[in-house]
């Protein structure tokens, strides 16, 4: 089974003014499309290799793996993580982890905005469930797929390639950061953490 690009949850335009219609379309329909086009082809060169035994390019095939396929899975998350209606402070279960795991709302933006802004060239912001702690932590991802921590489960991620917002705030990453808090679908991260948790 290949995968595919999954429709957004919106309209391309929903998310203005925090996110541009232009930027929303070319970052869904070339960048993630792209993604999945990677792992589907990653997929079959491994499928290739395994029949013919020849497992020759099995490094560079099993990178595109991770790389392609970490793309796929954060920017799938990347889109249902925001709403038209998404911003303001979360609500429920993951209100209190926040509360308990970084002392308040506040301190998380804040700490979550810094680590997000401070990537070293592309890459994600990205809140995590980690089940060895039991708690909330935040990470960077390099890429889509380094600096990871095994086991982490992603339930908010915000996406810091510059294909992501350079049409509308060109080299200016925390202003981005800022728009995109306005987007938060915290329904949304709120419903992933109670699944990770049950």
């Amino acid at each position: 089974m290949k995968y595919e690009l999954p429709e957004l949850p919106y309209a391309y335009n929903a998310l203005e003014p925090h996110y541009d219609e232009q930027t929303v379309k070319l970052h869904h329909g070339a960048h993630h499309k792209a993604y999945v086009d990677g792992l589907n082809n990653a997929v079959s060169k491994l499928a290739e290799a395994r029949e013919a035994g020849d497992f020759s390019l099995v490094k560079h095939w099993e990178r595109e793996l991770a790389f392609h396929g970490s793309g796929h899975i954060l920017h799938t998350l990347f889109w249902n993580n925001m709403s038209p209606n998404g911003g303001g402070s979360p609500t429920g279960q993951v209100a209190e982890q926040i509360e308990k795991d970084f002392g308040s709302f506040e301190a998380f933006k804040k700490q979550f905005s810094a680590a997000t802004a401070a990537v070293e060239g592309s890459g994600w912001g990205i809140l995590v469930w980690n089940p060895h702690g039991n708690r909330l932590e935040i990470m960077q991802a390099e890429k889509h797929q380094d600096l990871t921590i095994w086991g982490a489960i992603p339930l908010l991620v915000c996406d810091v390639w510059e294909h992501a917002y350079y049409l509308k705030y060109q080299n200016k990453r925390p202003a981005w950061i800022e728009a995109w808090w306005n987007l938060v679908n915290w329904q949304d991260v709120d419903s992933r953490l109670a699944k990770v948790k049950s």
